[in-house]
């Protein structure tokens, strides 16, 4: 199994990005996909996941901004960050949960995301 995003770069304040995260190989029906982002400095932090049967979660921070989606034909995921914020700026991972009873975590390399004040 293997996890590659796309779409990170470099944006303005209040300006929007649309990162993706496509996975390859064996994926069971159970499973959740999501994001993750890590600051210089800063722990790894959740920003938004969402699982097979759609229930979704999100960070305080990023709530009503952000908006997670998937699409199981093509097993990708994407987030589409909007009114991005400086805080906004570090490298997101994305992730894959596989499978329920015994689940297995997949990381993306990352994407940079970087918002200039």
């Amino acid at each position: 199994v293997q996890v590659v995003e796309s779409g990170g770069g470099l944006v303005q304040t209040g300006g929007s990005l649309r990162l993706s995260c496509a996975a390859s190989g064996s994926i069971f029906d159970f499973n959740v996909m999501g994001w993750y982002r890590q600051a210089p400095g800063k722990q790894r932090e959740l920003v938004a996941t969402m699982s097979s049967i759609g229930v979704t979660n999100y960070a305080d921070s990023v709530k009503g901004r952000f908006t997670i989606s998937r699409d199981d034909a093509k097993k990708t995921v994407y987030l589409q960050m909007n009114s991005l914020e400086p805080e906004d700026t570090a490298v997101y991972y994305c992730n894959l949960r596989n499978g329920h009873l015994i689940p297995r975590d997949y990381w993306g390399q990352g994407t940079q995301v970087t918002v200039s004040s």
